[in-house]
């Protein structure tokens, strides 16, 4: 007799729901009433583990991990002397179009369009050049600016993928000595204060030809880009610059060890990573 009686779909996915481990899912059985009382062994203990999350997020933390990240990452910033802003969540075509995305770029399809001018911002890029722009003449360099707010793109469906996520974005114009040990330098000041340990990688990307990732334990976390860059010209930018984009929903997977991002992101069906219908 072999052990060859695996869990139900359903079981499966109400496991997975409620936190299971995916390697926990994969255990064999001799007999469906093992299976089964089995199932209601783990689904009594997620479940005791995502009330104690509630009522520690109630008594105790009383924020949620995404906005805890979002204070302690912009009092970071603040204090390493950059400027908080704030801009709008819809973006003219016009915009997009400058950041060079086209009908033929493959970031086109992932935009959720309002109407046939506006969308909803994929990214925070756009409006922190056109801040720069203006900024340049105003202010003395270098130029440090930040914003945090959400993003949306029609992402695949996925552990590490949400439609709607929340982007920090930091940028500074005019940046003394050489912009990829600027880049490394920043990186390391928000991973270190995050605590945690990163790497560095170089990949292609679809707006600016190629980026430097923040890769932490085989998860990108952030890119970042350095001018001068051929876009720049769009917005009558010639010194040299740093930028930095963090999706914080995977900066909070990875602080709280939850193995899914949608657990942390502006959900009705999670909160603070627990499960609502248990």
């Amino acid at each position: 007799m072999t052990a060859d009686i695996a869990f139900t779909k359903t079981q499966k996915q109400r496991l997975l729901e409620l936190g299971a481990e995916p390697e926990s899912l994969e255990m064999k059985f001799y007999l469906k009433s093992d299976r089964n009382e089995r199932f209601e062994t783990l689904a009594r203990q997620l479940n005791e583990k995502n009330v104690e999350i509630l009522n520690r997020l109630r008594t105790t933390q009383r924020r949620p991990a995404l906005t805890r990240t979002v204070s302690h990452l912009s009092d970071l910033l603040i204090d390493a002397e950059f400027v908080e802003v704030a801009t709008p969540a819809l973006l003219s075509r016009g915009l997009i179009h400058k950041m060079n995305i086209f009908e033929d770029n493959p970031m086109w399809k992932q935009i959720f369009w309002v109407d046939k001018m506006r969308c909803l911002r994929p990214m925070l890029a756009p409006n922190l050049y056109f801040l720069l722009g203006h900024l340049q003449r105003l202010w003395p360099q270098p130029i440090r600016i930040f914003e945090t707010g959400s993003c949306w793109r029609k992402e695949s469906k996925g552990a590490g993928h949400l439609e709607e996520f929340t982007m920090l974005n930091l940028v500074e114009l005019g940046c003394h000595g050489d912009p990829m040990e600027r880049l490394a330098d920043l990186a390391g000041y928000i991973m270190n204060s995050l605590g945690l340990s990163h790497e560095l990688v170089q990949e292609s990307s679809k707006v600016y030809g190629y980026t430097t990732d923040v890769i932490c334990d085989g998860t990108e976390i952030a890119s970042g880009a350095i001018g001068p860059h051929p876009l720049d010209h769009h917005w009558e930018i010639i010194d040299p610059w740093v930028g930095l984009g963090f999706g914080l929903e995977r900066i909070c997977m990875l602080t709280t060890g939850n193995g899914n991002v949608q657990r942390v992101g502006r959900s009705l069906i999670y909160l603070d990573g627990a499960r609502l219908n248990i």
